[in-house]
């Protein structure tokens, strides 16, 4: 009698046990993952929102200019709990997902924003001399004088690694998470409804998303995971499938988020100086910008 290969036994036992967990959780009521969502939201609007307010209102001379402010551990504890956080969550997913897709998205997630965390550093400082948002780096007054001009370069190429490669190697593997996790929370139980709990976290989860999505200038990339949102649901409707209320959540949410994102468009749209910053098809100015621009002054 000839034995079956070891792996080839191991191979069909994991797509027998894939597609069990794929065929249970297509058939029973899912439960939905208040601790993680709450966990996501709080640490969210603490350590990404809360870490410029917490860099203004904590004192100069507590955290001088030549050593790591307060926001700079607040980065470095969300670069540490937002992975864990997101495997949690790809744990807990109803299917299967691509483990190689999540472990480089995870990699990379890091890697972008630890590179975030130094440009935003070196950021935060310079705003403490005088460095202005809603300006280009070479129109600054504290830089367009630097001396040799090289030194501008320099400063430009600061901005690149914060606002463009950072933002890149940070966004786009977490949504691409996001979106993974997303794809599986499809069910046949027609009933199933969005928790209390779920209502609750709906409102300030969007609005972060929206400070997301606005500071990051990431609008191109939320449009598209929203799209294939959209396209994925439509999809599963077909083969008889509807959302369970993790992934009602989620939806809602880029919906809601969608929203906040053009109003705050069009309360801004007549802004001759963002507008200057911000050229092109696509306007959508950063907060921060505006802080500096209509608050900071009065």
């Amino acid at each position: 009698m000839r034995r079956r290969p070891q792996s080839a036994t191991f191979t069909s036992a994991f797509l027998r046990a894939g597609s069990e967990k794929t065929t249970a959780a297509a058939t029973t009521r899912s439960q939905f993952h208040t601790d993680l969502w709450l966990c996501f939201t709080v640490q969210n609007w603490i350590l990404d929102f809360g870490r410029p307010i917490a860099m203004i209102i904590m004192p100069l001379e507590w955290f001088p200019l030549n050593k790591p402010s307060v926001g700079d551990y607040f980065h470095m504890a969300y670069n540490v709990i937002t992975p864990f956080l997101l495997l949690k969550l790809i744990e807990r997913s109803p299917t299967a997902l691509p483990r190689s897709a999540v472990y480089l998205s995870i990699i990379t997630f890091v890697m972008g924003a630890s590179i975030h965390l130094v440009g935003d550093s070196i950021n935060h400082r310079l705003i403490l001399s005088g460095y202005q948002l809603h300006l280009s780096v070479r129109e600054n007054p504290i830089i367009k004088d630097l001396k040799p001009a090289s030194l501008i370069d320099s400063f430009e190429l600061l901005y690149y690694y914060d606002e463009h490669l950072g933002h890149s190697m940070w966004y786009i593997p977490f949504f691409l998470i996001i979106f993974l996790y997303f794809t599986g929370c499809f069910t046949q139980v027609k009933d199933e409804k969005m928790s209390t709990s779920g209502w609750l976290l709906l409102g300030p989860s969007a609005v972060y998303y929206w400070y997301l999505i606005t500071e990051g200038q990431i609008f191109v990339l939320y449009v598209f995971t929203f799209f294939a949102m959209v396209a994925t649901v439509m999809r599963q409707r077909r083969m008889g499938f509807v959302l369970d209320s993790n992934g009602r959540f989620l939806f809602y949410n880029f919906i809601i988020t969608l929203g906040l994102v053009l109003v705050w468009v069009a309360y801004l749209w007549n802004d001759k100086v963002l507008r200057k910053k911000y050229p092109g098809i696509i306007y959508v100015p950063e907060p921060w910008s505006f802080y500096t621009l209509h608050i900071k002054g009065s």
